[in-house]
């Protein structure tokens, strides 16, 4: 097959080697500054890249927070528009996090790789481990001990809270789910409401958001002692009010596209593994 690898992290450029040892004829546009395995073909335009492709990889998330193509490894602004026109009718095409307006660019809608729930899991697992690196960077001090509070529980969130718990922290999840709170309950967690966490933050000194919306404006974040750590995993424009955490004196981030910078093999594979369980499932 013709893979059509654009844009991207460095998962993609990890996910275009993958491709190429698995016998694969590679492509790769939006690249040129990445540090590509041999014997991928690096293009000059999309019509060159995507010419007679019959499948793209394209990047998660899709565009930047510019509305441009997510291609950091590209001095150049990449229109979404000129690589839509450029991919064929019979081109297979996957990508991460498309809006409906990015969606409705293509004349064949682009497949979602976090459609498999494999690949779910492999994202989480690495974000969560993103996430750990990222606090244990940021801290002065050890993590054992500190009490944690986790806002939002998805994938992300089932993956972490073990895994700082095991690191000996003190771990609340806030969901606004009964159900989800009462599984977190049944395994050890405590647990808060996320429509109303007061209280629920007085003493955290780790705080990591993974829900969408403003979740920690500055009601909220008053409550944290000055010196804490609030870390936004949530897709932009994020659940954290960074001027509000500013002035309260509060250390707060955001570390978007943790399995691309932290597990790019890992989440590279995932990727490969997301491809190919669609191509298969067109088969059918």
């Amino acid at each position: 097959m013709i893979f059509a690898v654009c844009g991207g992290d460095g998962r993609l450029v990890r996910l275009a080697g993958l491709l190429l040892a698995d016998g694969h004829a590679v492509r790769a546009w939006a690249l040129e500054d990445a540090p590509l395995a041999e014997g991928v073909r690096l293009c000059e335009s999309a019509a060159e890249c995507c010419a007679g492709a019959d499948c793209a990889a394209l990047p998660m998330p899709l565009l930047d927070s510019s509305g441009f193509l997510n291609a950091p490894y590209s001095a150049k602004k990449r229109c979404l528009t000129e690589l839509a026109e450029a991919l064929g009718p019979g081109t297979r095409v996957f990508a991460g996090g498309a809006n409906a307006a990015a969606r409705a660019e293509f004349s064949r809608p682009p497949r979602d790789y976090a459609a498999s729930e494999a690949f779910r899991a492999l994202n989480s697992l690495a974000t969560a481990e993103g996430a750990i690196a990222v606090l244990l960077r940021e801290s002065e001090e050890t993590l054992c001990g500190k009490r944690a509070v986790i806002t939002g529980a998805g994938r992300i969130t089932r993956a972490l809270a073990p895994r700082l718990a095991a690191l000996g922290l003190r771990v609340t999840v806030a969901s606004r789910s009964p159900a989800r709170r009462a599984w977190y309950a049944a395994l050890g967690f405590g647990t808060a409401d996320t429509a109303s966490l007061s209280g629920a933050l007085v003493g955290a000194e780790i705080v990591v958001n993974t829900a969408p919306g403003l979740v920690l404006g500055a009601a909220r974040l008053v409550e944290l002692p000055a010196g804490a750590i609030v870390l936004d995993l949530a897709s932009a424009p994020g659940g954290v009010d960074f001027d509000a955490a500013r002035a309260f004196g509060i250390h707060a981030l955001t570390a978007p596209g943790l399995p691309g910078k932290c597990a790019p093999l890992t989440a590279a594979k995932a990727l490969r593994d997301a491809i190919y369980s669609g191509l298969e499932d067109e088969k059918l």
